[in-house]
């Protein structure tokens, strides 16, 4: 099934309801949009269910040296591919 079904929007079908609140494709009519506060497209239906318990997040020091594991792991994959690209690259 084509969800978004751009070549005919009449045709789109959605996922989400009341009895599949998980679903992740939902329409919206326009008069439910403009009364939102300054006519948020924020998906708050979204949940992320691993995100309900904040006690048990790892400490600040933990979520810090994670996220810098990220990036220097993402800055060796783009060195990589600039490489691969034949550019120099100046590590840093």
């Amino acid at each position: 099934m084509q969800l978004y079904n751009p070549a005919n929007r009449q045709q789109r079908v959605a996922t989400w309801s009341e009895t599949n609140p998980a679903g992740r494709w939902r329409s919206y009519d326009y008069a439910e949009l403009v009364a939102r506060d300054k006519a948020s497209l924020d998906l708050f239906w979204l949940k992320d269910d691993s995100l309900e318990d904040s006690d048990n997040l790892p400490t600040p020091g933990v979520l810090a040296a994670e996220i810098v594991e990220d990036l220097q792991s993402a800055l060796e994959q783009f060195r990589l591919i600039a490489e691969e690209l034949g550019e120099e690259v100046e590590e840093v």
